[in-house]
């Protein structure tokens, strides 16, 4: 399958950094300010690279003379059969004015002019490149949350994946913490199959190390409220965006407790259609 190819223009301070960062998070390789006259080649070697699902490039009047070149080239894709997407982001003059004081940054054309002029005249010499957007996105009034959600919702390259991947990751407490857990939870308190004669030898992937834990009503209440601990947090990471969560879950050892909760836990999560990942640290040696 082709890649899909996607130039990211618009006004400046319209917020086409963050766009970028979206589409980077997508999945897209990403290319900031390329000069519009090597687009050609670049979607050439794009289309050449089975690896690359996506591409992005973000061109703007910071090009100069080059980005005055853009509409020509544009035209030579086109009759060249190359597909591809304009995204062109904008926003109210008030707004962009407040964005630039606010981050007293400087507008790419006010070494010519002062800053509600240079405004408008961009905005005036990328009339012509708004008319050939496919989509256009008014940032005004969205938060960067808010756009990330709404350029996932068009420019997502998997529309049937899972946005959230759930990572679990079993651990033991006297071995150190997982370095990127997102979150812990603790069950040492949990009574111990270490000291069972018949179980110290197995780990928690065994059944019968399973079905004595959770024997005991605390295990199972606390797992029933771990779960719902997650029903409701992970909904609120995926709105933030985030692509992936690592809950990292510890014992003492990592044998046997944590490695039951992690995977008791990563059955709730697919039952509920999520993607999840499950790794046994001290069961792998990997520490």
């Amino acid at each position: 399958m082709a890649a899909r190819l996607v130039i990211i223009t618009g006004l400046s301070g319209a917020g086409r950094s963050q766009a970028m960062r979206a589409f980077e998070d997508l999945g897209y390789f990403c290319v900031d300010n390329l000069p519009p006259s090597l687009i050609p080649k670049f979607f050439e070697l794009i289309q050449k690279s089975p690896e690359v699902k996506g591409a992005a490039l973000v061109l703007d009047v910071r090009g100069g003379i080059f980005f005055r070149e853009l509409e020509a080239f544009l035209d030579e894709l086109d009759a060249e059969g190359v597909h591809y997407q304009i995204l062109f982001l904008e926003a109210d003059e008030e707004v962009q004015i407040r964005r630039y004081q606010e981050t007293r940054r400087r507008h790419p054309l006010e070494t010519q002019y002062n800053l509600i002029e240079a405004i408008r005249v961009e905005r005036q010499a990328l009339e012509a490149l708004r008319g050939r957007a496919d989509v256009v996105v008014n940032t005004s009034e969205l938060t960067p949350m808010q756009l990330r959600h709404r350029l996932a919702e068009i420019f997502r390259l998997d529309p049937a994946a899972e946005s959230l991947t759930v990572r679990l990751v079993s651990f033991g407490f006297k071995h150190g913490l997982p370095k990127d857990a997102d979150m812990v939870l603790d069950v040492r308190f949990l009574p111990n199959p270490h000291y069972i004669a018949a179980l110290r030898p197995k780990d928690g992937n065994d059944p019968a190390v399973r079905e004595w834990l959770f024997s005991w009503p605390v295990a199972r209440e606390t797992l029933t409220r771990f779960e719902s601990l997650l029903d409701f947090l992970i909904p609120l990471y995926q709105e933030e965006g985030k692509p992936s969560f690592t809950l990292a879950v510890g014992c003492t050892g990592g044998q046997h407790r944590s490695v039951v909760f992690a995977n008791a836990l990563a059955q709730h999560l697919q039952g509920r259609g999520r993607t999840v990942k499950v790794e046994h640290r001290e069961l792998q040696g990997d520490r």
